[in-house]
């Protein structure tokens, strides 16, 4: 990537309403918009966990992430999800300096604990150069193929 994203990554109370305001904006603009998917973004899960934001170079959001610790998605594992990248952004690395931030941010916040993801299956490749791996079937969610991923 030629021009990396500067990260931030806040706890639900301490993100700023332009924050909220804008993460919530990428996430529905890739997830219900872009992915033509209705569906309730607002699960409740957002107060008990970290937002990873990754800025471009002229302070647009372009990368985000939700960091949750163990017992909010999973009773064993800490989670990532909302993974998106914005659609300006794709094929640029931005994606993977922002699971590579994600990994790190979990460890740093959460410990020593299997990080648990619900994966879209065309993206199982891209979560596995990661190193997840695939654990139980394929599910619908939303419409969607999803599996688990572990890392441990």
């Amino acid at each position: 990537m030629t021009n990396p994203l500067h990260f931030n990554c806040l706890p639900f109370d301490k993100l700023s309403l332009q924050e909220l305001y804008d993460s919530m904006a990428l996430r529905q603009e890739v997830f219900v918009v872009e992915q033509d998917c209705p569906y309730l973004d607002a699960d409740g899960k957002d107060s008990g966990g970290h937002h990873l934001l990754g800025y471009d170079d002229k302070g647009v959001l372009i990368a985000y992430a939700r960091l949750l610790p163990p017992g909010i998605s999973y009773p064993d594992y800490a989670s990532i999800g909302r993974v998106v990248t914005s659609p300006a952004a794709r094929r640029t690395g931005a994606g993977k300096q922002l699971m590579r931030e994600s990994i790190d941010w979990c460890r740093r916040l959460y410990g020593d604990v299997s990080i648990k993801i619900s994966a879209q299956v065309y993206l199982t490749r891209f979560y596995e150069s990661f190193g997840f791996k695939q654990v139980g079937a394929e599910y619908l969610e939303d419409d969607i193929p999803h599996i688990g991923m572990v890392l441990v």
